[in-house]
């Protein structure tokens, strides 16, 4: 789980600092678990990425995801340069 978890997560920080932003910037985040049991595994690595800026957070176990993944997440970030550009 740690491992799917950090690789989750650098993909968002690819995606995020792709649109010149940071993960500071996210604000919302869904994870979704197919075992409840790897949460806390999953809260060590999140913990280490999102410690001071912490976006709100829902996290729901599943019965399936596609490709039989373990973990996936789905992040809102709030670009402030896009807001402020003319």
């Amino acid at each position: 789980m740690r491992g799917h978890t950090r690789a989750c997560i650098e993909n968002l920080r690819a995606v995020v600092e792709s649109a010149g932003g940071t993960l500071a910037d996210i604000v919302d985040v869904t994870v979704l678990l197919i075992n409840m049991d790897d949460f806390a595994a999953f809260n060590e690595v999140y913990e280490q990425y999102f410690s001071e800026s912490r976006p709100a957070r829902t996290t729901l176990a599943v019965s399936a995801l596609p490709m039989e993944n373990i973990i996936e997440i789905k992040a809102i970030a709030c670009l402030r340069d896009a807001w402020t550009s003319s």
